[in-house]
């Protein structure tokens, strides 16, 4: 072969094998400690990986406390930032896992997103909450802070029931976002042109007005009771967070982010005590859908006379009251339906508000992880088919506190949380972790964060889902369309 023929050859597959190596550290830095299969062999049904990489936004805006709990994990290393959205100095920074972080900030312009590399990524946990003993926002509000992405639910109330209703949209990423806003509501759809083509610049927050400006869907809204409001990014992603007030010191909450739409959810945690508890439903599909309800408190799963079937029509938010079937108990709701549904609680009690979500089981590779525990503090935990064991660790500077907790078939069980060394609601921030333990049934918790009394009583209900320690990969093989997304 002539000698320059043979150098172009050479150059040729060097250029495609450089493509190949460039294009497997891009994957690597895209999943983290990921590895592939051997040349030729696809792994079946891929495999799971650590995850080493997390984002999260908290809103910010409202000033309250911003904490943070990282997972104990025998391997270490990375690193916790949480820094204004805008770009500036680290609010706080921590290297080791198992450590917990809170710190108190000042109503601002600004939101703040943690950025988490290395194994004590796995499983972070991030909330902010707000918290008004006075005054026309009296209310205690918390949520978890917003991972992006790019279609998002929420459910709560519309504009008829609330005060003001503001979503926060939250670009954490170098290139723009757009976002598109639709809404169902006891009526109906809520069709309209506006809202559509929401821009959001780079490292900013855009607060939108649901109900009060063409962004947040206009005039149309106006008109609605309940809303299911669906947050979709056509280009980019973004993290949301939506604040309701529902009037002068008559509440204030973050409404939960919903799971997506399934045909079989439990919505756990909703509050005892008295006040209005009702469930939200929500058809996002044209078709109506049938609902079989159960009720599961501490004495049992039962279905609730005149309930036990619902209803429900396509692209509507439907509203149940269940003050009777619960009596004032704290209680699960588990739904079976014949087509895809979102599902909610809202309830009041003393001078507040609180929203809560169905969420999925934990699992002993995701357990629950919760941040912010400052005040009287009680975890819900519900075992729908089967009895379940879990191991609840307290954890802040002074070491950490476990203790199990058995939960029947069938039942829930409420047990209220403390601090290594202290005593329920004395103020002393801690940290608390849910780790189902093996051979346990499924499992679904919330977390209620109360203070007060009487008409003076304030809570918030914070739904707890399964932490995010691993990330399924799909399968590979020696190609290079293996390793490039379809």
């Amino acid at each position: 072969m002539d000698k320059a023929l043979m150098d172009k050859v050479l150059r040729l597959l060097g250029m495609r094998y450089a493509t190949v190596a460039l294009m497997l550290v891009a994957v690597a830095a895209l999943y983290g400690a990921a590895s592939f299969s051997r040349p030729g062999e696809a792994s079946e049904g891929g495999r799971d990986a650590p995850v080493t990489q997390a984002v999260m936004v908290c809103p910010g805006h409202e000033g309250g406390r911003l904490a943070i709990q990282s997972l104990p994990q025998k391997r270490g290393g990375g690193r916790v930032d949480m820094a204004p959205t805008k770009g500036g100095s680290p609010l706080a920074s921590m290297t080791s896992s198992g450590q917990g972080w809170g710190k108190d900030t000042d109503s601002g312009e600004d939101s703040y997103t943690l950025r988490a590399t290395g194994a004590i990524a796995g499983g972070l946990d991030a909330e902010q909450t707000t918290h008004w003993s006075g005054g026309p926002d009296r209310g205690l509000a918390g949520a978890r802070c917003a991972t992006p992405g790019t279609d998002l639910w929420f459910m709560g109330p519309g504009p008829v029931a609330a005060d003001e209703l503001d979503l926060y949209l939250t670009n954490v990423d170098a290139q723009p976002a757009s976002v598109d806003l639709t809404a169902l509501s006891g009526e109906g759809p809520l069709d309209t042109t506006e809202g559509r083509g929401t821009p959001v610049e780079p490292y900013t927050t855009r607060i939108i007005k649901i109900g009060a400006s063409a962004e947040g869907l206009g005039d149309i809204v106006k008109t609605a009771t309940d809303l299911a409001l669906r947050v979709h990014a056509t280009s980019g992603r973004v993290a949301a967070s939506l604040r309701v007030r529902i009037g002068e010191k008559k509440g204030i909450e973050w409404l939960p982010q919903s799971a997506e739409p399934a045909t079989s959810l439990l919505v756990p945690g909703v509050p005892g005590g008295s006040g209005k508890r009702r469930l939200l439903v929500s058809v996002p599909g044209e078709a109506d859908a049938q609902i079989r309800v159960q009720v599961i408190t501490a004495d049992g799963a039962f279905a609730p006379q005149g309930q036990d079937v619902l209803d429900a029509p396509g692209k509507t938010v439907t509203s149940v009251a269940l003050d009777g079937a619960l009596s004032g108990k704290t209680a699960a709701v588990r739904l079976v339906a014949d087509r895809p549904v979102l599902a909610g609680f809202a309830a009041d009690r003393g001078a507040d508000v609180a929203y809560g979500a169905a969420t999925p089981p934990l699992r002993a590779s995701g357990p629950g992880v919760v941040a912010d525990n400052r005040f009287d503090s009680s975890i819900v935990l519900t075992a729908p088919a089967g009895a379940a064991t879990v191991q609840v660790s307290t954890m802040n500077a002074q070491g950490g506190a476990p203790q199990e907790i058995k939960i029947p078939a069938g039942r829930t069980v409420e047990t209220k949380l403390t601090a290594p060394g202290g005593k329920a609601g004395d103020g002393t921030a801690f940290g608390a972790v849910i780790t189902p333990k093996p051979g346990s049934a499924p499992v679904y918790a919330s977390r209620t964060l109360a203070t007060g009394k009487g008409d003076d009583y304030l809570f918030t209900v914070l739904p707890v889902v399964p932490a995010l320690t691993t990330l399924h990969l799909p399968d590979t093989a020696d190609s290079q369309t293996a390793l490039t997304p379809g």
